[in-house]
């Protein structure tokens, strides 16, 4: 038998480097495909984590409480000695104690949005009270060592409170009047530093005599 040639040996050689090359090509490309990011079928995606919420931001404050209304109020002290007005403006007042004899005292303060009130005057007087759903202040007036409590109802014009000042042959009167619900008056009338019972005003036009002169009376605001 005869060796097979070169040629042969040759050719060989050849088709075992061609089926080398192929196999490394196969094998790489398949190394490549499996080394891919892709998600494989079946997979859950992962959920994004949500958005992390902003802070609830502060409720506004709530509104502050409007200034008690306008009004005017009259009553007597619980031991019916004396009388007590009071007139609020735009959350000042304004208040009159007076026995109808000797006893009188004007004090003035500011009204609180809750209704409550400190009302001052001359020698340490002082009005402390608190107005009840609008329609009457209950209190006490501190004056001349003495505390009295009282009770003032929502007064309706004519009832009121009301003022004269004026000089009459030379004498300085200033006189004060509460005029109640009902009519009734209680006032003092201080001439020259001397107080005594008020002459009666009228109700309707606010004017009283004084030794022969017709003064007006004003109401009293703040």
């Amino acid at each position: 038998m005869k060796r097979p040639g070169p040629l042969l040996t040759l050719l060989a050689g050849l088709l075992l480097a061609v089926f080398m090359l192929t196999l490394n090509a196969t094998t790489g490309t398949k190394n490549a495909s499996s080394s891919s990011p892709e998600t494989s079928p079946g997979a859950t995606p992962q959920a994004s984590p949500p958005p992390t919420s902003a802070p609830p931001s502060s409720s506004p404050p709530p509104p502050s409480k409007s200034a008690p209304p306008n009004a005017d109020y009259a009553g007597r002290t619980d031991d019916n000695s004396s009388a007590v007005a009071v007139s609020l403006r735009g959350g000042r007042a304004i208040a009159y104690f007076c026995d109808g004899r000797s006893k009188e005292s004007w004090l003035k303060g500011d009204v609180k949005d809750d209704g409550t009130m400190k009302l001052t005057g001359k020698n340490g007087a002082e009005l402390n009270g608190t107005l009840k759903d609008g329609t009457s202040i209950r209190g006490t007036v501190d004056l001349g060592g003495q505390r009295y409590a009282f009770t003032a109802d929502k007064a309706v014009k004519p009832s009121g409170l009301y003022r004269a000042t004026a000089t009459v042959r030379g004498a300085k009167l200033d006189g004060g009047w509460i005029v109640l619900p009902g009519g009734k008056q209680v006032g003092i009338l201080d001439r020259d530093g001397k107080p005594a019972a008020a002459p009666t005003i009228d109700p309707e036009s606010a004017t009283v005599t004084v030794d022969g002169q017709t003064l007006t009376a004003s109401p009293v605001t703040p």
